[in-house]
């Protein structure tokens, strides 16, 4: 009876901790999705929501890496327990740094809906951001099933981003060192490309960490990257 008891209080201590994974992964989601719409119907009327909204995320991971070493401290969890909950709180900073580059998106998106002159093409932008936000969104879903499978196709779909993000970067440095009238303009471009492009390598990092907690090891092959040399946002 009391081990009966012990198990259904720890299921429920690990149902907290995917609660709180689940909340954070929306917030992060909505977040990026309200960054990404605030730019492109140029509205700069819902950026101060978003980024105070980062301030939500910030409390959530904290509340989770809370919830967590309480878990860890009462309950010593072993094996797959234990890697359920170090997976929830690596995956919990990962959406936390998400959330970032959410807000990061929507103050170079003010910036540039009051310097533009003339609506550029963010056509390019825009399927970018399309594919990581579908990355995103499967990749929690893979976490909240457990499904490794699932988890690895988001992995291996970031080299399309990276391919994307290398097209539309040389584009940018080229309008960039034109100087032409939109250069300043562009040069915000380049940084939010970037943002969606970590934010896309963030989202791998939630895979791993599912596919560690269903296999108790790491992928096994390294994750295919497209290196830019000389990439002035690599310190976005």
């Amino acid at each position: 009876m009391t081990d009966s008891h012990i198990v259904s209080s720890f299921d429920r201590d690990l149902a907290d901790l995917n609660q709180l994974v689940a909340r954070l992964g929306g917030l992060a989601e909505q977040q990026f999705a309200a960054a990404i719409d605030a730019l492109e119907n140029r509205d700069a009327s819902s950026i101060d929501a978003i980024v105070a909204g980062d301030s939500e995320l910030d409390q959530l991971e904290q509340d989770l890496n809370d919830r967590a070493i309480e878990v860890i401290a009462t309950r010593a969890p072993m094996a797959t327990d234990l890697r359920s909950i170090l997976s929830a709180v690596k995956i919990a900073s990962v959406l936390e740094r998400v959330g970032d580059y959410a807000k990061n998106i929507a103050k170079r998106s003010h910036v540039i809906i009051n310097e533009e002159t003339n609506r550029s093409d963010t056509i390019s932008l825009a399927r970018i951001a399309d594919i990581v936000q579908g990355m995103l969104r499967q990749a929690l879903d893979a976490y909240a099933t457990g499904n490794a499978e699932q988890a690895m196709e988001v992995w291996e779909r970031d080299q399309e981003v990276d391919e994307l993000y290398s097209s539309l970067h040389s584009d940018l440095l080229a309008v960039i060192a034109n100087g032409a009238e939109q250069a300043s303009v562009s040069s915000h471009f380049l940084f939010i490309a970037k943002n969606i492009e970590r934010i896309g390598d963030h989202t791998t990092a939630v895979a791993e960490q599912v596919y560690f907690q269903v296999n108790g090891s790491m992928p096994a092959d390294e994750r295919p990257k497209v290196d830019i040399v000389g990439d002035p946002t690599d310190s976005a």
